[in-house]
């Protein structure tokens, strides 16, 4: 039952409302404006008979006195058939649906069922009558573009329960009953395809949380070759502003080894999300040959939109990846850019007026991004199925500072960090991700996985990242010394290392063949890399040893350019292996 208070005082999207019986931390409270406005916000603090409450709106116009509805719910995201294809923002509000409703300029107060209630789906079902159920287990399915989307018994169930009643075979709404069950105590229940859960509580419906082992391919050649990440896993993408964060994150979302993918744009510039919402339609999902958005769910909360909702849309979209993986599906959210949640929490623990951190973000901000980034994971479910979420967040560090508290708050958890640099960006070194600095705790925990790419491929690997420092380290002398005081060996040594990042970590995104690259072809054309770095390189001088390079390298990009097992590909190829031959 909801109960009543009212607004004592409000600063910014922040108000505090005094009441007289109960009210918990997190709990949905409306506040009643004058003009007949009904704004959504969240209890955030609990102080004796005064509470303070975000306001995921415009706060323009409340007043001292105006009523306050304590509804008791907790925030919470609708789970149920329907949502792919959709784009919501952060509170789970179907944005074109509130355009139609709304106009081009939201306004504020109005709130839509995130699933639409009159679709019908066609129900199969996977239990019957007189069989014991409990939460999370599986009702029946319904197809959803390519997957079956499976019905739960509401995760919030306590206890078991005995099917008494289930729908056949036919078509149902999200909210019509599909099944009647009794529980242990002879309570009767309804059941429906839509269901509830808070967004701040991890869903933990699983057998057992796995070890992550298997590497979830990107298509993009230094992520998957150097710096791998896991399904299941974590990874980080810092950068300063216009480094290509946001580009590199639209390829993946392309181009990743996943079932479902799941963007958030938690504060992002709204040119960009923009520019994400007009091309996702018509990308093509390169395994299906079918629209990407078939298999995606964008929230989008730009840096234009109220802060309280920036700070609940990660926390939306994780929920969200959780639920599908309770499917037994592969997940991959990315959520762009993790600075600007901080942010958010940044202004709303100054409005708090708590002790600040560092950089004024508040001390508990570490501990916040652990809790989001622990809600990856790959499990085995219980019917012995195994799903994961696989989370990689974006930080945009100040200055390219990657000593600054989100930054480092974030490599204590991620398991591979993807640093891109200025230096990198300006020097058309695409994608810009630095090698020196870059690094993947997963390479030797997936190595019984890569070995099976090609033998020995991690020690393969740590040895082109080890020829990379050597590289670098010579480039650091020839600074000093110059060309001329160098050795023709180590000079060789940089040149083989400029190799390395001109044809395989360097990557044209803008090219039909080499934006996307199979495990597979990664593994093959690497092994002619490899094999190039470890021949004895015999020059009369530097010049000759660079002009060797020079037309290797440009041997070896028209080869990335064509296409797999093409006659352009066997004619480049041919030409390559009689180089390592002689």
């Amino acid at each position: 039952m909801s109960l009543m208070g009212k607004v004592v005082s409000a600063y910014g999207n922040m108000v505090t409302a005094s009441f007289e019986e109960s009210v918990r931390q997190n709990e949905v409270a409306y506040i009643h404006t004058s003009d007949g406005g009904k704004l959504k916000s969240e209890v955030i603090r609990v102080r004796g008979d005064l509470c303070n409450v975000q306001v995921f709106e415009i706060t323009q116009g409340i007043k001292v006195g105006d009523p306050v509805e304590f509804t008791g719910d907790l925030l919470v995201v609708e789970l149920g058939p329907g949502l792919l294809q959709q784009i919501y923002d952060g509170l789970q509000n179907p944005l074109p649906e509130l355009a139609k409703a709304a106009g081009l300029f939201l306004k504020r107060g109005v709130y839509l069922d995130p699933l639409d209630r009159s679709i019908k789906w066609n129900f199969t079902p996977a239990v019957k009558t007189g069989d014991w159920v409990a939460a999370g287990d599986p009702l029946g399915w319904v197809p959803e573009g390519k997957f079956q989307h499976q019905i739960f018994v509401s995760f919030s169930f306590i206890g078991r329960a005995k099917i008494t009643k289930i729908a056949g075979n036919g078509q149902y709404t999200v909210t019509d009953t599909i099944a009647e069950a009794q529980d242990e105590t002879g309570k009767r229940h309804e059941l429906t395809m839509l269901q509830r859960w808070p967004i701040k509580i991890p869903l933990r419906m699983y057998e057992e949380r796995l070890l992550p082992i298997e590497p979830l391919v990107t298509g993009c050649r230094i992520i998957d070759s150097f710096y791998p990440v896991a399904k299941g896993g974590t990874a980080c993408i810092p950068g300063p502003f216009g480094s290509g964060k946001t580009v590199l994150q639209q390829l993946i979302s392309r181009y990743a080894d996943a079932d479902i993918i799941i963007v958030a744009a938690c504060g992002e510039r709204a040119g960009e999300v923009v520019e994400t919402l007009r091309e996702f339609p018509h990308l093509e999902d390169p395994y299906t040959g079918r629209t990407l958005m078939e298999r995606t769910v964008i929230i989008c909360n730009t840096s234009s939109m109220p802060v309280a909702a920036r700070e609940a849309s990660i926390y939306t979209a994780i929920t969200i990846g959780e639920y599908y993986r309770q499917m037994g599906l592969q997940v991959l959210l990315l959520a762009d850019s993790t600075s600007r949640w901080a942010q958010a929490l940044r202004e709303m623990s100054g409005r708090l007026e708590e002790i600040p951190g560092e950089e004024a973000f508040p001390a508990y901000l570490q501990s916040r991004i652990a809790e989001f980034y622990e809600r990856a994971g790959s499990v085995r479910l219980k019917n012995g199925k195994t799903g994961a979420v696989s989370v990689i967040g974006t930080v945009s560090p100040a200055g390219g500072n990657f000593e600054e508290p989100v930054t480092q708050g974030t490599l204590v958890v991620v398991g591979a960090f993807l640093g891109l640099t200025w230096a990198r960006s300006n020097a058309r070194r695409f994608p810009a991700i630095d090698p020196l600095i870059s690094w993947s705790k997963y390479l030797d925990q997936m190595k019984e996985k890569l070995d099976e790419i090609d033998p020995q491929w991690v020690d393969i690997i740590k040895h082109s990242q080890k020829l990379i420092f050597n590289g670098n380290e010579v480039k650091k002398r020839m600074d000093v010394v110059g060309e001329e005081g160098t050795s023709l060996a180590d000079f060789v040594i940089y040149l083989k290392a400029e190799f390395l990042d001109a044809v395989y970590l360097q990557q044209n995104a803008f090219d039909k063949v080499d934006a996307y690259n199979t495990i597979e072809r990664q593994a093959y054309v690497f092994r002619k890399v490899h094999q190039v770095l470890q021949k004895d390189i015999v020059a009369k001088n530097k010049d000759d040893a660079r002009n060797i390079f020079f037309r290797l390298a440009a041997l070896f990009k028209n080869w990335n350019a064509s296409p797999w097992q093409s006659k352009d590909f066997e004619r480049f190829e041919a030409q390559i292996n009689d180089f390592i031959k002689g």
